[in-house]
């Protein structure tokens, strides 16, 4: 669990080398066990335990993302991904699979994650996930999460959520992008019968506040919100707010391709779900030895820079396998590797915006 927790970005063998190189002490490759063990034991490792440790991971570093917040709320960015993988599910090989997570932007950790098939709807699993989250929380979405059924659970269950809307399915947005006004109320109606009994929810209709948004770049962006107070949440703030939820595709690009989670380590479903649930750990530890480090540190952090993250997985991969598993070398070279990510930065320029050109995603594997 130690080295899948560490990320795991070369072969097994070579993954299993690398601990117990650590733990001898030696600055080499050690062969003490083959990548067939490690395959028969993963099996008695349930993917929930994984699941399960960055819950308490993140209940020990409440204090640091607590101060992460929005006029009083926590922001949730919700977003779901595909992945391109190979597992084997008897004798067939699904090539497809969808994740979706849910992330505190500005602590920069992932709060839960979940893995589903391909054929998986990204609204199901949204409310699925409801319940990772509190009352306190302000749920950022984009517009494929968009209609009345997911406004109506949301505030139903008495969350907040800010999303991008447009006008194709709302007559009130429709209405509203035609008035030319700033911002304003606005009634959605009840979900359909079938809906309500699928969610359990009541046939009641959802009030809710348009804004109208207006990007650097002269684009014009209908956000909709459970955010009703104009006094406490004034409008000129939501465009940051929404903007916000890119951070939740930073940190599927670094848990793809930063940490090859699509590199499979195994060919079964479960390694799939294990790999996925410790690379999820694997980036918010990263995250959280980084911040926790900067408090300790007397250098104020700049506030237009933020660790390269990229360089933070090659700094602790040597070691972080040994400082998990107690080993004293590793811990007394943990101090270094810190030092290291602190000064190792990336600059970070506010306003700044490209084009996305239409194109298909690449993908590596």
């Amino acid at each position: 669990m130690a080295m899948m927790i560490a990320g795991m970005c070369t072969s097994v063998q070579a993954s299993i080398d690398d601990m117990f190189g650590q733990i001898a002490g030696e600055g080499i490759r050690v062969r003490a066990c083959s990548d067939r063990a490690f395959s028969k034991a993963r099996r008695g490792v349930s993917w929930q335990a994984l699941r399960d440790l960055n819950d308490t991971l993140l209940q020990l570093a409440a204090p640091l993302i607590d101060t992460h917040q929005w006029h009083g709320l926590r922001v949730v960015a919700a977003d779901g991904s595909r992945l391109r993988v190979s597992t084997r599910r008897g004798a067939d090989l699904a090539a497809d699979h969808y994740a979706f997570a849910l992330f505190l932007p500005g602590a920069e950790v992932t709060l839960h994650a979940r893995l589903g098939s391909h054929d998986a709807c990204e609204r199901q699993m949204l409310f699925e996930s409801l319940d990772a989250t509190t009352e306190n929380d302000l749920l950022v979405l984009d517009r494929g999460l968009i209609g009345n059924t997911i406004a109506a659970a949301i505030t139903q269950q008495k969350r907040h959520f800010c999303m991008r809307v447009d006008a194709s399915g709302y007559a009130c947005v429709r209405k509203f992008l035609r008035s030319g006004a700033a911002e304003t109320t606005a009634e959605l109606k009840p979900p359909c019968r079938p809906d309500r009994i699928s969610y359990a929810l009541d046939n009641t209709p959802t009030p809710v506040r348009l804004i109208r948004d207006v990007t650097p770049s002269g684009t014009v962006r209908v956000l909709m919100t459970s955010l009703l107070d104009a006094q406490r949440f004034p409008a000129e703030t939501f465009g940051a707010l929404y903007h916000r939820r890119w951070r939740v595709e930073e940190a599927f690009k670094r848990v793809k391709h930063r940490l090859h989670l699509e590199a499979v380590s195994g060919l079964t479903y479960l390694a799939l779900q294990q790999d996925f649930a410790a690379k999820v750990l694997a980036d918010n530890l990263h995250t959280l030895l980084a911040s926790a480090h900067q408090g300790a540190t007397d250098t104020p952090e700049p506030v237009n820079s933020r660790p390269n993250r990229t360089a933070a997985f090659g700094a602790l991969a040597p070691i972080l396998v040994g400082c998990l598993l107690n080993i004293r070398k590793c811990l007394k070279k943990l101090k270094t590797a810190l030092d290291l990510i602190i000064n190792t930065r990336c600059r970070i320029q506010t306003g700044r915006s490209y084009r996305r050109p239409p194109r298909v995603k690449p993908h590596a594997y």
